[in-house]
């Protein structure tokens, strides 16, 4: 991954968000829903209560990273064209979330009705806030991890739940895409670190986002066995 990047600062950077996505790989490990994936003891209600906390998540996520492009000013053009481009692509991924619910046998009221979790709330609230930030460059650290979970997880994941509940991939179809389509957007994400990470104050906060990012995520998934 390393001579994806230029600058030696880019380097030092994604060494230490390697670090951090270690760790959020062992929080992972740690997840009651994901622990039951793992030893086979994943039921199909498990992946519809899943996708049901998974949507709200994934329905603000183009909203974070447009108010993301647009909190950069003018001397990051270049950068705000390539979040901008981000947020298009993604902005109706939750449509193909929701019809993965349905063939599953969720039904679309259930989905579209249900209100985010605890974990879901934090995330949202402070992926808006830094958005907000002028030129946040931290959040570098937050598309690391969420993307880094399209790109590394999700096509395992999506096997694992087919085996689990003897699906044939009908309804793993935003997993697999994700899976097959998220190596593009890291390969963006690197050259945004080399243009932002600039200074060791930018990579401090780049890491501190990512961290905190990876712990709400999980807080998140955690989130999924609590009724609301």
């Amino acid at each position: 991954m390393t001579e994806q990047l230029l600058s030696p600062q880019g380097q030092q950077c994604l060494q230490a968000l390697m670090r951090v996505w270690f760790e959020f790989e062992r929080q992972l490990g740690r997840v009651p829903l994901l622990q039951r994936l793992e030893r086979g003891q994943f039921s199909k209600a498990d992946y519809c209560q899943l996708l049901l906390n998974w949507r709200q998540q994934v329905i603000e996520g183009s909203r974070w990273i447009s108010r993301c492009a647009s909190s950069f000013d003018r001397d990051y053009s270049d950068v705000r064209s390539v979040i901008i481009g981000h947020a298009r692509e993604e902005h109706r991924d939750y449509e193909m979330l929701e019809q993965d619910y349905l063939a599953a046998g969720g039904s679309l009221s259930d989905i579209q009705g249900a209100a985010r979790n605890v974990g879901t709330e934090a995330l949202h609230g402070f992926l808006m806030y830094r958005a907000s930030q002028p030129n946040p460059v931290d959040l570098i650290g937050a598309m690391w991890i969420i993307e880094g979970l399209g790109q590394k997880m999700a096509s395992g994941w999506a096997g694992q739940i087919d085996n689990c509940t003897s699906g044939d991939g009908s309804y793993t179809r935003f997993m697999r895409y994700h899976g097959a389509n998220d190596d593009d957007h890291m390969q963006k994400l690197y050259q945004l670190i080399d243009r932002l990470c600039q200074s060791p104050q930018q990579l401090s906060a780049i890491v501190r986002t990512a961290r905190v990012t990876a712990r709400l995520y999980c807080l998140q998934l955690e989130e999924t066995d609590n009724e609301y």
